[in-house]
């Protein structure tokens, strides 16, 4: 060894920084404040003790830090100890160059560790500044006193304080979180020393208020019995607020060291742990799946019952309201549904991965709660809600075809009934018994006039019947009323036509003997009944409540009542012609002094009737107008609202079929690691859950067309319902590749699997995935088999086979394929070496006692093994031992634990 006791040195000028492990940067010296006066008192005489703990191997030791490490000399000495390698040769000399080219050596080969370096440079350690020597031996300390410590997943500080709380759970009043406080009451350091060497200490005997005791016992115990010099004294400690964490850390690293020797039984009781730990999630999973399927199921078997409800209502307002119901059951209680069984499915898949990868069998759900069940009631649902929705929309239309019927039924009635008031007195009377030659000749003729206007209404009375008719085959609810208003009718009907035969026989009888009546009279009541039953259908027309659902319907009603307009002016003239005989009637009369007594004798159709009739048609002919423009325009808005949803749908259909194409290539393509892979497939479903908002729209759109009772749409081929499907199905697609990646990655670091590895099975699946499905047959899989280098027999590809398609369905995933390659290449946790675990913790027994267990094992893990194991019943056993070896069997087995 180099003589670095000599106080020759050699010159050197600049030098590097001082180096940090990254893993503590966040303990680093603030180089721009000075430490608490305190703090530095405390790190001053620990580290200079740790110094010396290593020095004195080599027959000396330092007395102030930041004079002893001046030259260099002592701090290369101290790396060679604690190292056990050789440095540079010191230079000789005692200039100043010389000083600082030592203390560089060391420094480089500090860095030379793998420690990034904080700028602090030789020349401010040959200067002798203290902060900056403190902070160069806390380097030290930390690269080869605590970066190596390691506990379960954990290193470093980390490492160092989770051994700290693991040995210390079981020890009442302690309770490690930190470096400075939690060591405050002296307890903890005690704990450390009794839990390894309890003889040393009797803790039952301290006290938590006596701190000063407490750490003095403590520091005296380790140094007498542990070769652990006292490095801090129990005064600077209660004396400070806060205890300096570096020089604790210092400490306790010294406590973990001298106690090394007790790690195997510490790694042994760790596996057990891990193993535990695994056991004890899946079963927490397996609850979890258990209840979210059981309520998703009980959600379906609800919610069925209520789509499969066929109940017609009675009005259009009830109806509406029941879709307003399933459109609140769209919008509100099933998008949530649908986030849970994707849920489900994703957290089944997950389950089934950590027990194939921790070599555990596979999870059966309850009987009927498989994922095929909910997918089986979720497909029935779905059924349900489709038929549902077409049965409601049918239902509105029947009904609002019910309500046109219904007025259009009461309308045609009421002028019917109208029209036949008084017929029958008219058609019984025997005026013609007492009558004149004239009179009875007038009363044929107008019999003749009546039988004209009767012929007329004949094609009314068989609309109503006709109305009545259908209103029945629709099930209309008031049939009953209008069936008996229409038998009503038609009774009455036909017993109008049998006077009616019966009155023209009379009066026939009776012509012979009466002269002809005036002609004038005559022509008049045969024209004026046509006229006049003409302007009753025009008005019955005009008021007549129409139907349409497209622009084109209404056009040609507003075509029809162009033309009918069109014959306005001839009818006129009809009805001056009428009125003229009427007045050439009453200048004959005047002409010839005739008095006329009473009105027409041949009809009873008045000027004034014909001309109040007239009026009104001309009145409802604007209203008519009014009425086919107010629909025209509906129509027309119901159009925009139909190239609007069109317009909207035509981009996102497309749109959603890309996205799935996408998405299944991503999920055969290899573009970077996994990780990468991962996070594009999760930007890529941000970039879908984005689109949102166009969905959100279009289902605004269709609601406005379905209160619109737009019924169809000739300017795109996409429905609602195809749309919504597409999303959702779009949703679950991209959730199941992102768990298909995560379950890849879970593979990947358990079993060890490089990213190469990963590459060449992705990169070998897809030459043989000749259909790019994701999945290939059995064929296909015994090519790649081959060409991976595996020789088989039929019976070693049927065992494999067993493994990546335990449920025969002919296919074969890439998941299935890299599980069976990691599972071939790769070592597991094995029953064996949970027994041999166990083994050691009960110091070589077939048995272990359940004190043995509570103290090697956090209490949670500890009490979980004590109420699963079965008394031990061996020839050797004890009072309260246990079977260890049957319960680390029924971990890897088939028995529920």
């Amino acid at each position: 060894m180099v003589d670095y006791h000599s106080s020759n040195n050699q010159a050197s000028s600049g030098g590097p920084a001082v180096y940090m492990d990254p893993r503590e940067q966040e303990n680093d010296w603030d180089r721009d404040l000075l430490l608490d006066p305190a703090w530095e008192k405390q790190q001053r005489k620990t580290f200079t003790a740790w110094c010396n703990s290593h020095l004195r191997k080599a027959g000396t030791q330092i007395e102030n830090i930041e004079v002893d490490f001046r030259d260099g000399l002592k701090l290369m000495l101290l790396l060679e100890v604690i190292s056990g390698e050789r440095l540079p040769k010191p230079e000789r000399g005692k200039m100043r160059v010389h000083k600082i080219n030592n203390v560089n050596k060391a420094l480089d080969y500090i860095a030379g560790k793998g420690v990034k370096l904080v700028s602090i440079g030789a020349e401010e350690i040959v200067d002798g500044n203290a902060k900056m020597t403190l902070g160069m031996i806390w380097t030290i300390i930390l690269r080869f006193a605590i970066q190596d410590i390691s506990v379960e997943e954990t290193s470093a500080k980390e490492g160092l304080l989770l051994w700290c709380q693991r040995k210390t759970a079981p020890y009442k009043n302690v309770n490690v979180q930190n470096f400075h406080i939690s060591w405050k009451d002296g307890l903890a350091f005690n704990a450390l020393i009794h839990r390894h060497r309890p003889e040393l200490i009797d803790y039952d005997k301290l006290r938590k208020d006596d701190p000063l005791t407490n750490l003095n016992n403590a520091f005296e115990v380790a140094e007498k019995y542990l070769d652990i010099p006292k490095m801090m004294d129990a005064e600077d400690i209660v004396g400070t607020l806060r205890p300096d964490e570096k020089a604790i850390m210092t400490y306790v690293s010294c406590f973990y060291h001298a106690f090394s020797g007790a790690q195997k039984a510490e790694t042994a009781a760790n596996r057990i742990c891990k193993v535990l730990a695994v056991n004890q999630e899946n079963e927490h999973l397996m609850e979890d799946y258990e209840k979210l399927a059981s309520d998703l199921l009980e959600w379906i078997r609800r919610t069925i019952p209520w789509l499969e409800n066929r109940a017609p209502e009675k009005t259009m307002a009830e109806m509406q309201q029941k879709l307003e119901d399933f459109r609140d059951y769209r919008r509100v209680h099933k998008p949530p549904k649908v986030q849970e069984k994707c849920q489900l499915e994703i957290n089944f898949n997950t389950l089934q991965t950590k027990l194939r990868l921790s070599n555990r069998p596979a999870f059966m759900p309850s009987e009927g709660r498989m994922v095929s069940d909910i997918n089986g009631s979720w497909h029935n649902l779905e059924g349900a809600e489709k038929g549902y929705e077409e049965w409601m929309l049918n239902e509105i239309r029947r009904l609002e075809r019910l309500d046109h019927l219904a007025e259009k039924f009461r309308q045609k009635a009421t002028i019917h009934e109208s029209w036949t008031d008084g017929k029958e007195a008219m058609l019984t009377q025997k005026d013609y018994e007492t009558a004149s030659l004239s009179e009875v000749k007038a009363l044929l003729r107008k019999h003749e006039a009546f039988e004209s206007d009767l012929a007329a209404h004949q094609d009314r009375v068989e609309q109503i019947a006709a109305i009545a008719q259908e209103l029945n085959e629709l099930d209309y609810y008031d049939s009953p009323s209008v069936n008996a208003r229409c038998q009503k009718i038609c009774e009455q009907w036909d017993a109008l036509g049998t006077l009616t035969q019966s009155r023209r026989e009379s009066l026939e009888r009776t012509e012979k003997q009466l002269e002809s009546i005036d002609e004038l009279y005559l022509e008049y009541a045969k024209r004026a009944a046509p006229f006049n039953n003409w302007m009753e259908g025009a008005m019955e027309d005009l008021q007549d409540m129409f139907i349409v659902h497209n622009i084109e319907e209404i056009q040609g009603l507003i075509t029809a009542h162009e033309q009918f307009k069109s014959t306005l002016p001839e009818a006129n003239k009809e009805r001056e012609a009428i009125q003229a005989i009427q007045a050439e009637v009453q200048k004959i009369a005047q002409y010839n002094g005739i008095k006329l007594s009473g009105g027409n004798p041949y009809t009873t159709i008045t000027p004034k009737s014909i001309d109040n009739k007239w009026e009104k048609v001309e009145q409802l002919v604007p209203q008519r107008d009014r009425a086919l423009q107010e629909e025209l325009a509906k129509q027309q808005s119901n159009d925009h609202l139909r190239r609007k949803f069109a317009t909207q749908a035509n981009i996102v259909g497309p749109w959603i079929q890309t996205k799935m194409e996408e998405i299944g290539r991503i999920s055969i393509e290899m573009n970077g690691t996994l990780e990468d892979q991962l996070v594009n497939l999760r930007e890529y479903e941000q970039s879908i859950i984005e689109y949102k908002p166009n969905i959100d729209q279009l289902e605004g759109d269709h609601q406005l067309i379905q209160e619109a009772l737009i019924f169809d749409n000739k300017y795109t081929t996409y429905s609602m319902e195809h749309l919504r499907v597409g999303w959702e199905q779009l949703l679950t697609t991209i959730a199941r590749t992102i768990n298909e990646i995560e379950n890849q990655i879970l593979t990947r670091d358990a079993k060890g699997i490089s990213q190469e590895q990963l590459h060449e099975y992705r990169t070998s699946f897809n030459h043989f995935d000749k259909k790019r499905t994701g999945q290939m047959d059995i064929d296909n899989y015994r090519a790649l088999l081959v060409a991976t280098g595996n020789s088989l027999g039929d019976a070693e590809f049927a065992r494999i086979m067993g493994i990546v398609d335990p449920n025969n369905s002919g296919a074969v995933t890439f998941q299935a394929f890299i599980d069976f390659m990691s599972r071939e290449t790769t070592d597991t946790d094995t029953a064996d070496q949970v027994i041999a675990s166990f083994k050691i913790l009960a110091a070589d027994k077939n048995f272990i006692m359940a004190e043995e267990l509570r103290r090697e094992l956090p209490p949670d893990q500890a009490e979980y093994c004590i109420a699963r194991m079965a008394p031990y019943s061996g020839p050797d056993a004890k009072p309260g031992a246990l079977d260890y070896m049957s319960f680390s069997t029924a971990l890897y087995g088939e028995s529920d634990l």
